[in-house]
């Protein structure tokens, strides 16, 4: 597939890294020459210095014949402006970063496939979804839906009190057979191996398992593993940045009592102003006192969205050693989700990967809906919809060649989710969701296709 990227910033540069990796045909786009030497130096991809809504460099770059077109440099009229010459000149699609999310409330009254816009993603929104989801399910450490929660991923951490540690998952189906839940990958304690789950694959104390669930599946999970889905009523955010800001927004729209802590003096009487349902206190978030006496203590979650990770991650370690129950960081260093666990912070997010995470079903082959990567996991969790034409369509999921690095989490048919086992029967018009490990990719698709 030949990709072309504009915008060498860390969500391009993050883009490019994770699709050179599939053996991708990329080009890489900016005017910035330390950048492009780093990628250039660092990833196997073409790289070209000049302004990517310039035509002759959209054509030096061959977009005539580019099966995809991602704008994603810092600047919103940029990438629109790229997305919009593009297509004109021949690219396939087009998908454009923007920072105002009433673009994409709109998208539809304003028309932006007809002006040559496929797509459009906003990073901070996608985190503030992120954030406003993980709340929602507070047991979980990591949360995605899909089909509007018809089926929902949870991630968490087995104690030993859970009541299925030491047993077999065949062992654990048999003593709970109506459950509304299925594991589909597992990361030992201590390890960075990802485990796809078979019948003879045990549980163990300290393993990091990520679930499928249809209704009711999220509380099953709670009872079984002793973990308490905390009804959220009092949360802190530190840092009035975009994504700050919108997850704010969006709280006070469920949660009576937001308090939103900005350092800058300005900006925090410009959020006041926008934010009549929330609390704006201006001062440093890194002042433990400052924290005390705004009843840190208090508060049922504790979310660090600051343009420093380092700040983030202390700040809610801080939050930890007050009783806060939810502790939410956005970290940029991508090494820092081997930590989270270990270090007692509940979730780390970053707007790379989640903007990454968006993109990636573009890419992929067979009529993929949406498509998450696992925090932490070498996996990759994708939602098909199944065509008549699919090798899948019309079998037994036993009767399927499925990869063994591969499993079928559930299955939704006409708007409702089923955890289905083998003697499910897939029809035309089902959406799959499928977890699998990145070697078994191409395996899966074919049978969609």
């Amino acid at each position: 597939m030949k990709i072309i990227i504009a915008g060498a910033g860390e969500v391009g540069f993050h883009l490019a890294k994770l699709l050179s990796y599939e053996s991708q045909e990329i080009t890489l786009i900016d005017t910035n020459k330390e950048s492009l030497n780093y990628a250039d130096n660092h990833l196997d991809i073409k790289v070209i210095k000049g302004d990517a809504t310039s035509i002759a460099i959209l054509k030096d770059a061959k977009i005539e014949s580019s099966d995809l077109l991602i704008a994603v440099t810092s600047s919103e009229t940029t990438n629109i402006t790229v997305c919009v010459l593009s297509k004109q000149l021949g690219a396939n699609r087009t998908i454009a970063r923007i920072s105002n999310t009433e673009l994409i409330n709109h998208k539809d009254e304003i028309g932006f496939t007809k002006l040559g816009i496929d797509e459009l993603i906003s990073p901070e929104s996608l985190a503030a979804s992120e954030i406003e989801l993980l709340l929602n399910q507070s047991a979980f450490n990591d949360s995605y839906e899909f089909e509007e929660g018809a089926l929902t991923m949870v991630g968490l951490s087995l104690s030993r009190t859970a009541a299925f540690v030491g047993k077999t998952v065949k062992e654990a189906a048999k003593i709970f057979p109506e459950i509304h839940f299925v594991p589909i990958a597992i990361q030992r304690f201590g390890t960075q191996y990802t485990i796809i789950p078979r019948g003879d694959t045990q549980f163990k104390e300290g393993d990091n398992v990520v679930f499928i669930t249809s209704e009711g599946g999220g509380q099953e999970l709670c009872t079984l593993t002793g973990k308490i889905n905390t009804e959220i009523r009092n949360v802190m955010i530190l840092g009035g940045s975009k994504i700050g800001y919108k997850t704010a927004r969006d709280l006070s729209k469920v949660y009576n009592n937001v308090k939103l802590i900005e350092k800058d003096k300005d900006r925090a009487f410009d959020l006041a102003d926008e934010l009549s349902d929330v609390l704006v206190i201006n001062g440093d978030g890194r002042n433990v006192d400052l924290l005390d006496e705004e009843s840190l203590k208090d508060m049922d979650a504790f979310i660090a969205v600051t343009g420093n990770s380092e700040t983030n991650i202390m700040s809610c370690l801080v939050a930890k050693s007050k009783g806060v129950r939810k502790t939410i960081a956005l970290v940029e260093n991508m090494d820092y989700f081997e930590l989270s666990h270990s270090i007692g912070i509940d979730t780390l997010i970053n707007k790379k990967l989640l903007a990454a995470n968006n993109i990636f079903r573009y890419i992929r082959k067979g009529e993929v809906i949406a498509m998450t990567r696992l925090n932490n996991m070498n996996a990759e969790l994708l939602e098909f919809q199944v065509k008549p034409t699919s090798k899948i369509c019309n079998k037994l999921i036993k009767d399927v060649d499925f990869p063994r690095s591969a499993i079928i989490g559930g299955i939704i048919r006409n708007g409702k989710g089923h955890i289905a086992l083998g003697d499910f029967k897939i029809g035309v018009a089902d959406k799959v969701v499928v977890c699998c490990l990145p070697r078994s990719i191409k395996q899966v698709e074919k049978l969609f296709l």
